[in-house]
């Protein structure tokens, strides 16, 4: 008990970590394609991921054995910048270089292996895609690396995420798992005036996936079922709630966060929020 309250400590510290990464790197921008909303609810399922979870060596992005990420909702990359920097895959100093002429680091990942980004993605619904057939190869290869791909609620209104389900169940790709990030809130607006997929864990597992719903800001539970064998060798699906801007209570819930520029004030305010929640 004593070595799991230890793990989650780590993957908390690597979340707070994350979102003072995220208030940096949109500050520095000045951009409204930093997305700080759909990054905030992402930190502590990539905490978790990143944290402890991923069989990853620090010391080498490319180690042919590491576990595989793809996070299909592209424009949550500070999130995804944010955990390669914490590994020590991208500087501090890089990070700040977000969006800016000549960087590598984007508004949507783009496939640069030398630090940590193994596949480009921005394209809505197209990741789990990319993820079957990475994890078709591991397995006809004999490979035993799990195959990770973070989706947006949102994105779920593309069919062709439904396409890829049906797709994963059919070739039992235990080796994969998708992470929802269930915020409730798209660019425009609430999921359920958009596009109202109601229950997301029954529409997985109707697909035959082993489907699950759970607090995507608790780490207890994150760790615990991330590490959870799959039931019935068949791939996992986490339906995460989340809160869009989750660690900062002016941006928690309110979808002007989708495209909002961080000013100087609204940095340090933010910044000292996260700060006090984790002393």
């Amino acid at each position: 008990m004593g070595e799991v309250r230890e793990v989650v400590a780590q993957t908390e510290l690597f979340a707070r970590n994350i979102r003072r990464n995220i208030l940096s790197m949109a500050y520095h921008a000045g951009s409204s394609s930093a997305h700080i909303g759909g990054a905030m609810s992402l930190a502590d399922i990539l905490g978790v991921l990143f944290g402890g979870f991923m069989n990853i060596d620090k010391s080498d992005p490319e180690w042919i054995d590491r576990d595989r990420f793809i996070l299909s909702k592209g424009h949550g990359c500070l999130a995804y910048y944010a955990a390669l920097s914490e590994i020590g895959y991208i500087s501090r100093e890089e990070l700040n270089t977000f969006e800016k002429t000549g960087s590598r680091l984007l508004g949507h990942p783009i496939m640069d292996r030398a630090i940590g980004i193994d596949f480009s993605n921005g394209s809505l619904g197209m990741g789990l895609s990319l993820g079957i057939g990475v994890a078709l190869a591991a397995q006809w290869r004999k490979k035993d690396h799990k195959v990770i791909v973070v989706l947006g609620d949102g994105e779920c209104n593309e069919g062709s995420v439904w396409e890829a389900a049906m797709s994963a169940s059919h070739y039992r790709l235990s080796n994969l798992m998708v992470v929802v990030d269930h915020n409730s809130l798209q660019q425009t607006g609430k999921n359920e005036s958009i596009m109202d997929l109601k229950n997301l864990v029954s529409k997985w597992s109707s697909f035959g996936w082993d489907a699950l719903d759970i607090d995507g800001h608790d780490h207890d539970t994150l760790t615990r079922e991330f590490n959870r064998p799959s039931r019935g060798c068949v791939p996992r699906a986490f339906i995460c709630r989340t809160v869009k801007g989750r660690g900062v209570k002016l941006f928690e819930g309110d979808n002007a966060w989708h495209h909002a520029v961080l000013t100087k004030s609204h940095y340090e305010i933010a910044l000292a929020e996260v700060d006090r929640v984790n002393d």
